[in-house]
């Protein structure tokens, strides 16, 4: 794997930030406690981690990288110092001007280097698309506000999600709404907060060899495409 398919193979973290002629000092951290993350795909450049998306083109050349076009999501957000933080890091990204990757270790780490000096040292984690190959089947779950009991083999009292499967035209009209299931397992990237249904669109791969206890496919969340708050009767 050559180093231009090592960086859209994987899921970059911040790690360490480097002021010019400081010490390594840890990446502060984002939206929900989390450290920034950045993905490369198709020219495209992904932030996450923050309140919301920001996006842009990049380009590669002889261990430069140029990072231009930003554009952001435009949702409101309460915490005032993370959206400074946010528009901080929309105007950084574009004055990259070095990139190396690092792949001594069992993880990669990316460094990006920018014109003020400052160095960015980034860990990586495969995508889905690296662990599990092939491109995933698009699938949207209704979930419903509340767990209920379901009999689990290795777990008393086990509560599920309550899901059941959305079906929607190529306009996004829906046309189709499945029965209601219990899911067993956990979707990646979501977390259940009781009292709140959620539409959510899911990326599901297939495990190529799965373990015998484990499931066949692994769903991941691609984003949430409804939200309700629902109060209980």
């Amino acid at each position: 794997m050559n180093d231009t398919s090592t960086l859209q193979a994987y899921h970059w973290t911040l790690s360490t930030v480097t002021s010019k002629d400081q010490p390594a000092a840890a990446a502060p951290t984002a939206g929900n406690g989390k450290p920034l993350g950045l993905d490369f795909s198709n020219q495209r450049i992904s932030v996450n981690g923050l309140c919301n998306l920001l996006s842009g083109s990049y380009a590669l050349e002889d261990g430069r990288m140029t990072i231009s076009h930003m554009v952001s999501t435009l949702k409101a957000c309460p915490d005032s110092q993370l959206m400074r933080y946010e528009q901080h890091i929309g105007q950084h990204l574009p004055t990259v001007t070095n990139w190396t990757l690092d792949n001594s270790a069992a993880s990669p780490t990316l460094v990006l280097s920018f014109q003020d000096g400052t160095q960015w040292s980034m860990l990586g984690e495969p995508t889905a698309a690296t662990l599990y190959g092939g491109d995933p089947e698009r699938i949207f779950l209704e979930v419903a506000p509340q767990r209920v009991a379901c009999s689990h083999p290795l777990i008393p009292d086990y509560q599920c999600l309550h899901v059941r499967e959305i079906t929607y035209d190529d306009r996004g009209i829906k046309v189709d709404t499945g029965d209601w299931q219990y899911y067993y397992g956990s979707i990646q990237g979501y977390e259940h907060q009781a009292g709140v249904r959620n539409v959510l669109r899911i990326d599901r791969h297939t495990r190529k060899n799965p373990p015998a206890d484990a499931s066949a496919t692994v769903d991941i969340l691609d984003m949430v495409v409804e939200t309700e708050t629902v109060t209980q009767q």
